[in-house]
């Protein structure tokens, strides 16, 4: 540590979190270590790893949380986009339960959450007009993935092969549509 008020910022930032998820909280201490002068050797990397409380006896499904940076300029910026990025992918996650259970507006929910916490990440956009499509809204779907193919043609091509694998269930009229 640079100082000894590094780790007393450490605990008055995990302490004062109280309440909110603990991959956060650690993250918070991070960043509190870091403003207080942090490791003497620089910034570099960083790392989380959250494990379950108690064993299943399967430690390889234990790791809630496993982020980590090796070589970075602003590593604890990273390891922070990291992990918004993992909570975004969960929402995507329970959005995909949601449409297993046939809940297209708790599915939405999730997907726009998603979206909202990483508004250009294509893949969620993507991923969101499909199963917009698979529920029969190819106008909402086909608004979203002109936007999404101008940026990135590739989605198209992948749009044109999904009914192949049973990923697009649509016409192929709505398939036309869907490709323009």
């Amino acid at each position: 540590m640079l100082g000894d008020k590094v780790n007393t910022a450490m605990s008055k930032a995990f302490e004062g979190s109280e309440g909110k998820p603990l991959a956060e909280r650690v993250l918070l201490s991070l960043k509190a270590a870091q403003a207080a002068g942090g490791d003497i050797r620089g910034k570099q990397s960083a790392a989380i790893l959250v494990v379950a409380g108690k064993s299943t006896g399967q430690p390889w499904n234990e790791r809630l949380i496993d982020l980590r940076v090796d070589d970075n300029k602003a590593p604890l910026d990273e390891l922070d986009r990291l992990l918004r990025l993992f909570w975004a992918y969960e929402h995507m996650d329970k959005g995909d339960l949601a449409i297993e259970k046939n809940d297209m507006k708790e599915a939405m929910k999730e997907y726009d959450a998603a979206m909202k916490m990483f508004p250009e990440n294509l893949e969620m956009k993507y991923w969101t007009a499909i199963t917009l499509a698979n529920n029969k809204k190819v106008k909402e779907a086909s608004d979203l993935l002109q936007k999404i193919y101008i940026k990135d043609a590739n989605w198209r091509e992948l749009t044109k092969r999904l009914p192949k694998v049973n990923l697009l269930n649509v016409s192929a009229a709505n398939l036309k549509i869907l490709v323009k």
